[in-house]
């Protein structure tokens, strides 16, 4: 794949890939999306605030931003966190130690954590901590199998259906949706109109929140 690291506008880094001409984060800053999208709305939302432990289903791992911010948020807040991620197209160890998260997040053993978090083996449960246990699996999740009734937050994170259209579909989601808890939610930043019949029709109860910067609104769906 051809990619490049990019610099957003809140300064975090992310990767730009040359072949579906989409960024991997938002360029109006990456931290402040992952943020406001997966942690905020998601982790920290009030569907799930009342769990100690929280299994969490992530779609494109991407930069790994999303699973680090999760980490530390877990430490915080003392809440046990299984994190499976699936990637087909991981960055490699070279691509992975340009991107400037250790340099901007102000945790202890930044560099130390996300340098473990980028390099545990694949496709199989790494304990990384007391409270976060992470699986990395190279597959696409089309076809992708799942624990049924398992996971109480998915991370909906792959490229737009403008250039991934296989991965925003009745299947995918249909699958995901049977792998959740009841009452568990699956956080987006796309708001198209098909996604949303999808899910409506699949039997998610859809939410509109506001979007970070640069972007008005995004998704939340909860399994009702």
């Amino acid at each position: 794949m051809k990619r490049h690291l990019v610099i957003t506008e809140d300064d975090s880094s992310s990767f730009y890939d040359e072949e579906v001409n989409q960024y991997y984060h938002s360029h109006f800053g990456a931290l402040q999306e992952s943020l406001h999208i997966f942690i905020n709305a998601g982790l920290c939302s009030e569907y799930l605030s009342h769990l100690a432990h929280i299994s969490i289903l992530e779609l494109g791992f991407g930069t790994g931003l999303n699973a680090l911010l999760t980490y530390f948020k877990a430490e915080e807040m003392q809440k046990k966190i299984y994190y499976e991620t699936l990637e087909l197209y991981p960055l490699t160890p070279k691509e992975a130690a340009q991107l400037n998260y250790p340099n901007i997040l102000d945790y202890e053993n930044v560099k130390e954590i996300f340098t473990t978090l980028s390099s545990t083996p694949w496709d199989e449960n790494v304990v990384i901590s007391e409270h976060f246990t992470l699986n990395k699996r190279q597959i696409s999740a089309i076809g992708a199998q799942y624990s049924p009734h398992f996971f109480n937050l998915v991370y909906f994170d792959p490229f737009s259906p403008d250039v991934q259209p296989e991965l925003w579909t009745k299947a995918v989601f249909e699958s995901i949706f049977n792998s959740m808890s009841d009452n568990a939610i699956l956080l987006t930043y796309c708001t198209k109109g098909t996604v949303k019949e999808v899910m409506r029709k699949i039997g998610f109860e859809i939410e509109k929140l506001p979007g970070p910067a640069g972007k008005r609104e995004i998704l939340r769906g909860r399994k009702i």
